[in-house]
């Protein structure tokens, strides 16, 4: 499955099993560069997002004219709830990421654009995502897609080192 964004100079496509090291490298980069409170434990799960392969599947965004590798999205795959959290007529992403030289390109959007078609195309009502309350910049470009916070979803984690962080719902509802 391929998608080309001329606008964007990127093509989606889905990622190669040689290219997850790379995907990690690329959202370990994105996400540390924005975000210093980062728990170790998840600076190191960032770099391993084969470790996701049984629920998720990876879509990169290939710069066409050098062929690198500059943002990713994961999916989560039909039929997994995550503990029933996700409806069966919803698609939930997480791990947005551009790389940190490639921002400013609209990657970012064009990925979330991708998984919205990607929604519609399975016949599904929403899209859903969390966040952490310090992604702000994330914020903004889901609420300019159109997406809105949803309270009701939300939840506390704890996290492995013993901190707790209030994860954001946001989610896209789609037309009938």
């Amino acid at each position: 499955m391929t998608t080309t964004h001329p606008s964007a100079t990127v093509r989606i496509r889905s990622a190669r099993a040689d290219e997850y090291p790379a995907i990690g490298e690329l959202t370990h980069a994105a996400y540390t560069h924005d975000y210093a409170d980062l728990s170790a434990h998840y600076r190191e799960e960032l770099k391993h997002p084969e470790a996701l392969l049984d629920a998720f599947d990876f879509f990169v965004a290939e710069d066409t004219s050098s062929g690198e590798l500059v943002g990713t999205i994961a999916l989560l795959r039909p039929g997994i709830d995550q503990d029933g959290r996700i409806g069966s007529d919803e698609l939930y992403f997480r791990l947005l990421a551009t790389h940190p030289s490639a921002r400013g390109r609209g990657i970012g959007a064009e990925l979330t654009r991708f998984a919205v078609d990607q929604a519609r195309e399975r016949g599904q009502r929403a899209v859903v995502l969390n966040s952490g309350p310090d992604m702000l910049g994330a914020h903004a470009l889901y609420r300019k897609l159109g997406f809105t916070r949803r309270a009701e979803r939300e939840g506390t984690i704890v996290l492995p080192e013993g901190r707790t962080l209030h994860l954001l719902t946001f989610v896209l509802d789609l037309p009938d």
